[in-house]
């Protein structure tokens, strides 16, 4: 008994419009058609049908399938292809699955930067940006120090003053919340020296990182904000170097990634 379309379809548990498709893709040879013009598909159409459908269960792109039907030589490098592929998607969607589980734990913006879910909620849209950059431009090692950093600082006063620094902010306060800042700076700078030299924790090119990095900051802070940060910075050196420990130059002038 031949069937139409839909119940062929229907037989494979797909639609007429896949059916339709694989006709296009010459996946599927085209039936006869009856006197009054509508297709007429039999068993042999079935079971090629149903042989596509297996190999797209499996994975296999609508490009290859035609080259694994005929059970050529290549047939399982492609299917090792397929699978390591798959294999690529499994981690991925696990990788979501605890991306998911940590956003809903931390109560966490869901388009946060990765990692950084138990303490999303409270970064300013400046250092929650900033940290979605420096997610591209590190690596994976640098990156667990900013949460470290991020984490013990978020907390603080003068995390809070900093990120209400206002344009107009005078220079009797920018001077003040400098001094203030600089010893914890200082601090960073000696428990995660590579802020100093970022170049073996890049993931980008130097050239790429440093012009990203200013660009970025120019951008997400505000004129006050950039000053505190630059005093800061020198005051924190200052302060090593009465203890002794003198920082070289950075090789990045301006790209230490310590958006507090």
């Amino acid at each position: 008994m031949p069937w139409s379309t839909r119940e062929l379809a229907e037989l494979a548990g797909t639609t007429v419009n896949t059916v339709r498709h694989y006709h296009q893709l010459q996946l599927l040879p085209e039936p006869e058609r009856r006197v009054n013009g509508y297709k007429q598909y039999g068993v042999g159409h079935l079971v090629q049908l149903l042989r596509i459908r297996r190999l797209v269960d499996l994975g296999v792109p609508l490009g290859q399938i035609e080259a694994l039907s005929t059970g050529g030589a290549e047939a399982p490098d492609a299917l090792r292809a397929v699978d390591d592929d798959l294999a690529q998607r499994i981690e991925h969607l696990q990788q979501a699955r605890e991306d998911i589980r940590a956003i809903l734990d931390g109560s966490a913006p869901a388009d946060g930067p990765r990692g950084f879910e138990a303490v999303a909620s409270r970064l300013s849209v400046a250092d929650s940006s900033i940290l979605h950059i420096y997610s591209q431009l590190y690596d994976e090692d640098a990156l667990a120090d900013l949460r470290t950093m991020v984490e013990q600082d978020i907390e603080s006063e003068i995390e809070s003053a900093f990120q209400s620094l206002a344009p107009e902010t005078d220079e009797a306060a920018r001077i003040a919340l400098a001094e203030q800042m600089a010893p914890g700076l200082a601090q960073h700078l000696v428990d995660y020296p590579w802020l100093n030299d970022p170049t073996s924790r890049l993931s980008k090119s130097e050239g790429v990182t440093q012009a990203t990095f200013v660009e970025a900051v120019v951008e997400l802070y505000n004129e006050a904000q950039l000053e505190v940060l630059g005093r800061a910075s020198v005051l924190a050196r200052a302060l090593l170097a009465e203890r002794g420990i003198v920082l070289p130059e950075p090789r990045l002038p301006g790209a230490v990634p310590d958006p507090s």
